[in-house]
């Protein structure tokens, strides 16, 4: 007998370049999502941040959490570059992780060669319309 519909925290299992960027959302691996990303090695991950608040997100501690595996963040703000937060900027040092603000466009630009070339990079990229 067929069930509810079953509602799951946006995740894609595996690396994958932008392949598009714009109406809000994100291209990637054949699909697409509908706001805001995390582009980490264990996946790509739905994150909540917004154009007015490009920080925020429980889902920011992901990064942390694959430290080992990650040297570089690049962190698309929006349309335009917006610095990080001094306390989230000393984190990210104190974890040996170098982060790079941004514009989204940049930012998709970056990893996608950051990532062809094999290097340790995630990426924090907020929608943009």
């Amino acid at each position: 007998m067929a069930q509810g519909i079953e509602i799951r925290q946006a995740h894609f299992p595996g690396r994958a370049p932008i392949d598009a960027y714009g109406n809000g959302g994100f291209r990637f691996a054949s699909m697409s999502h509908k706001g805001s990303i995390l582009c980490l090695p264990s996946g790509i991950y739905g994150w909540e941040a917004t154009i007015s608040q490009p920080f925020t997100g429980e889902r920011l501690l992901k990064i942390f959490e694959e430290a080992d595996a990650v040297r570089f963040v690049l962190f698309g703000t929006g349309p335009d570059i917006r610095r990080l937060p001094p306390a989230l900027a000393e984190r990210f040092r104190k974890a040996g992780i170098s982060c790079d603000p941004m514009s989204t466009g940049a930012a998709v630009r970056t990893f996608n060669v950051m990532l062809a070339e094999g290097r340790p990079v995630a990426a924090a990229l907020v929608a943009v319309e």
